[in-house]
């Protein structure tokens, strides 16, 4: 049984949010600067390029400062939340798995929408977008409404979120 409540794990999850995308944000300025200023002019990506760029500018830049986060107690949003991250045994390699499996959605609905854009949302785009869907809604109800508040990343990576 854990003590912590929803709304700690929804403010949490707010302020992680909230963090993730000011990345994003960041990343955008960033990338329309290169465009405009340095390019002048949009480039063309291939689907794979453009999964490429998906997943090294965004997803496993954001796996990794969590991981490390994660590694140190708690993301932002944790911190907020007073809650914190216990290990069974603290390794960085179960921070790292942890946010792969976290973070799986998000890169699924990278590689649906991506391939749909290229595809016209052929059946395989909007599959793959919608087990990304799916996957997160699963990783949500199981952080609420375990007893334990632990999904699929803690479960794997022998990790638990607990009040500070």
């Amino acid at each position: 049984m854990n003590n912590i409540q929803n709304k700690q794990r929804l403010k949490e999850l707010l302020v992680d949010y909230a963090v993730i995308l000011t990345y994003l944000v960041l990343l955008l300025i960033v990338n329309l600067v290169i465009i405009f200023l340095i390019l002048k002019e949009i480039p063309q990506y291939t689907e794979t390029q453009s999964q490429l760029v998906a997943t090294f500018t965004s997803v496993i830049p954001i796996i990794l400062v969590f991981s490390y986060l994660d590694y140190k107690g708690g993301s932002i949003g944790k911190r907020a939340a007073g809650l914190q991250l216990t290990y069974n045994q603290h390794k960085f390699s179960s921070a790292i798995l942890r946010n792969i499996i976290k973070f799986l959605p998000w890169q699924f609905g990278h590689i649906g929408v991506i391939h749909g854009v290229y595809s016209g949302f052929d059946m395989i785009a909007i599959i793959v977008a919608n087990i990304g869907t799916l996957l997160g809604l699963v990783l949500l109800c199981m952080g609420l409404f375990r007893k334990d508040k632990r999904h699929l990343g803690d479960l794997l990576a022998g990790t638990k979120v607990e009040l500070q």
